[in-house]
């Protein structure tokens, strides 16, 4: 019994069902016969007319004579000392010096510097390190005051306080 009714039930389905679908074809039909797809025309296109760009009769932005020129044809009464012979303080970064401590010898401060190669370097007023020209204006038992020469966007040189503390 229970696998007969299954099979009359399905016997009873398909005889209720038309295979014709003549009904569906037409509504597709005439549902879709009224309808027109409406396209926008495209704009006009403007043909296109390349910028010529005439370098040759423009003045180059990067040349330094033109930096000259709005300055008055001077250059910048700072500048660092080329010919000079470059201590060995001046091939670190000034952030990679440390002072380490001080010592006095005939009235004069020495300050000694701990260089990122491990050297121990004593140095005084007058003497140069950092790669800014930095030279030293001033040396106490805590700290050095270093007065250094950098270059600024226009080219001229400006000078810069700088100060190392002792390091505990």
């Amino acid at each position: 019994m229970k696998i007969l009714l299954p099979i009359l039930l399905a016997l009873l389905l398909s005889a209720c069902s038309n295979h014709d679908f003549q009904d569906l074809r037409e509504f597709v039909k005439d549902s879709g016969a009224n309808l027109r797809g409406r396209v926008t025309p495209l704009p006009e296109v403007k043909p296109y007319q390349p910028f010529v760009y005439d370098d040759y009769s423009l003045t180059d932005p990067f040349n330094p004579r033109k930096l000259e020129i709005s300055r008055g044809g001077k250059l910048g009464g700072l500048q660092p000392d080329l010919n000079r012979r470059k201590e060995a303080l001046e091939s670190f970064p000034l952030d990679g010096l440390r002072m380490v401590g001080s010592l006095q010898q005939d009235n004069k401060i020495y300050a000694l510097i701990k260089a990122p190669d491990g050297g121990l370097y004593r140095v005084t007023t007058g003497n140069y390190l950092g790669q800014n020209f930095g030279k030293i204006t001033e040396v106490t038992t805590t700290m050095i005051k270093i007065q250094e020469l950098v270059q600024d966007s226009s080219g001229d040189w400006t000078e810069r306080t700088s100060t190392l503390q002792l390091v505990d």
